[in-house]
């Protein structure tokens, strides 16, 4: 399953380690991010709950960049 979200965040540097750390996250099968658009693209692995995945998505990027931001939908 892919998802598109939409991000906050200010600069392409922390987009690109917001990007590190969603692909890190298991239950993620891959992940871009792009800062023009502000958006981050994300695959699940199967099977996996994209709520719950999405939830430590947040945190691990909140981790590498504190003032990012993900709406969740």
């Amino acid at each position: 399953m892919k998802k598109t979200y939409k991000i906050d965040v200010d600069c392409a540097n922390c987009a690109n380690k917001m990007e590190v750390a969603a692909k890190n996250t298991p239950g993620v099968k891959d992940c871009v991010v792009n800062f023009m658009t502000l958006k981050m693209n994300v695959e699940f692995e199967e099977g996996a709950d994209h709520k719950e995945v999405m939830k430590t998505v947040r945190e691990n990027c909140k981790k590498v960049e504190s003032d990012c931001e993900i709406f969740l939908k």
